[in-house]
């Protein structure tokens, strides 16, 4: 755990009162979570302008998804580490069923119906892949050795392989990503991380020819966006230039022009930082980027105050899910990724990414509640 143990260094930020931490409910974590799903809402209000219904649809879920945090806040984590591979395996057997019935929307598959409502259940598997790989070192008492990479390897790919036939490049990218990242914190040697990312570069060819030609399409685009202006380059074109009209301070609340005139496609959910960034400016930005630096932060931090293997990798492996879904959409909307279809957390429309998001936060505060 040498790698997570460095983390915890970055962030020491103690409550000023032992009063703060009671009940488990961490106030600077959740003073730091209200602020971005405030700022969420007001972006959303301001994207979804011709459709309100979308702005009560969010309240509904923000609420949903914080009545689920605080309910599984009282759960005592040895029930959730017990349950783990059941809603690992729950998850995995779901994303099968999207497979077999899931609704096709814009030419993909990764929706399920169920009582009329759609459920995204990838979006789950963002917070349970970090609990199941954390639950499979605790078993092995975090030996780390070539029969715990290669378990690591086959709980991460099988969902990275089912979601990656839906096709959702994006999501699976961000799984193999949280995988990775979890192996890091266990301390797996630099060797072992440069040999896998040989292995990756070598391996980008038979990765190429295996991607739909919309998707090669937008990767090529990334390099050349005005290669096709009207089409695959419409998102990378609109969302840069809403950001590079906000300038510093930006353009005021509900005065951009690239979203009210529905130049900027998904302006309320992939690309609803594009909207920050032209109505509230680069200061708009970095009070976001902020505000999510403050928050995985103190993920990390709590971390390193726990003492079982299970829930300090869980916290841990959840937060960099946050970090690399966080990343992953800013360099996206700011034209330096491809257009992969990435949310931005506690921020951009969605009832699963928001309920799965809460539920993470409820687990963190689980362990922090409980912890010795």
């Amino acid at each position: 755990m040498s790698a997570l143990s460095g983390l915890g260094s970055l962030w020491s930020m103690q409550p000023s009162s032992s009063r703060m931490q009671t009940h488990g409910l961490d106030p600077l974590l959740l003073i730091t979570l209200a602020l971005i799903l405030a700022l969420g809402l007001i972006a959303l209000a301001s994207a979804a302008h011709a459709t309100p219904q979308m702005f009560t649809s969010q309240v509904v879920h923000v609420a949903l998804g914080l009545g689920c945090m605080l309910v599984i806040r009282h759960i005592n984590p040895r029930f959730i580490q017990v349950w783990t591979p059941v809603v690992y395996i729950g998850i995995v057997l779901l994303l099968l069923l999207v497979l077999a019935l899931g609704d096709i929307v814009n030419g993909s598959r990764r929706w399920l119906n169920v009582g009329g409502f759609g459920m995204q259940p990838s979006e789950f598997m963002k917070v349970a892949l970090p609990a199941m790989l954390a639950w499979a070192f605790a078993q092995q008492r975090m030996r780390l050795g070539l029969r715990q990479v290669g378990l690591t390897t086959l709980l991460t790919f099988v969902p990275v392989g089912l979601v990656i036939v839906q096709p959702d490049l994006g999501t699976s990218v961000i799984l193999a990503m949280i995988g990775a990242s979890v192996l890091v914190l266990t301390g797996v040697s630099l060797q072992f991380i440069l040999s896998m990312g040989v292995l990756g570069l070598l391996s980008a060819p038979l990765v190429w020819f295996l991607l739909k030609d919309y998707q090669r399409l937008r990767i090529l685009t990334l390099f050349d966006p005005e290669r096709d202006p009207q089409g695959a380059g419409w998102h990378i074109i609109q969302s840069t230039t809403a950001i590079g009209s906000g300038g510093l301070f930006g353009k005021g609340y509900r005065q951009g022009t690239q979203s009210h005139l529905e130049f900027l496609p998904e302006r309320h959910n992939d690309f609803i930082a594009a909207v920050i960034g032209e109505e509230f400016g680069l200061l708009g930005i970095l009070a976001l980027l902020t505000l999510y630096l403050v928050l995985l932060g103190r993920c990390l931090y709590i971390s390193i105050q726990l003492d079982e293997v299970y829930q300090k990798l869980t916290v841990a492996g959840i937060a960099c899910a946050f970090f690399i879904c966080v990343f992953v959409n800013l360099m996206m909307v700011c034209g330096f990724l491809p257009v992969v279809g990435v949310p931005l957390p506690f921020v951009s429309y969605g009832g699963t990414s928001m309920l799965a998001a809460l539920i993470g936060i409820g687990m963190i505060l689980s362990f922090n509640a409980h912890r010795k």
